[in-house]
């Protein structure tokens, strides 16, 4: 209804040209196709003189549906092999430098948590203050191990083998 009534208002401006009065019908219908004496039967008004803003709507290429599942504005472009193979190459770097990163903080963790036994900070003369800290200590060890787990993992998949590059290796 909406496209129907922003193409009468086009409509509009033309019959503006020719003179031909523009009707507004209920259920926000514009036609210029009615006599005067239709457009009263039906209760339409004449537009003479009142400001009209017409908003075109523009359909994306590859249709509605496709660009909205797409997710990006290039929907159905295709990539060449060289661009592609530039982008895993750039995906695999990223993918390795971040696992080092994690790596190196993993195993950070994992010194100053000295096996469940990290030395005792000097505002820690309270039990259980130490035993909370070990216990977060222990829950960041276990969340940056299943990091590197899943970096590995997507490394894997990238290399279309389903394992780990050779040398990379959990602490």
């Amino acid at each position: 209804m909406g496209l129907a009534a922003g193409v009468l208002l086009v409509a509009h401006g033309a019959a503006r040209a020719e003179d031909k009065p523009v009707y507004r019908c209920p259920g926000n219908l514009y036609t210029d196709a009615l006599t005067a004496k239709e457009a009263a039967a039906k209760g339409c008004k004449t537009l003479d003189g009142a400001p009209i803003t017409v908003i075109q709507s523009v359909v994306p290429k590859g249709g509605a549906r496709s660009a909205a599942s797409s997710g990006s504005g290039a929907a159905g472009e295709k990539v060449s092999s060289d661009d592609q193979k530039a982008r895993d190459a750039d995906r695999r770097k990223i993918l390795e430098a971040e696992l080092r990163k994690e790596e190196e903080a993993l195993a950070a963790l994992q010194k100053d948590y000295n096996n469940g036994q990290p030395d005792r900070k000097g505002d820690e003369r309270n039990f259980q203050k130490y035993q909370d800290r070990v216990n977060e200590m222990k829950a960041a060890i276990t969340r940056k191990e299943a990091d590197v787990a899943a970096l590995k993992r997507e490394l894997g998949t990238l290399a279309g083998t389903g394992s780990a590059p050779a040398g990379k290796s959990a602490q």
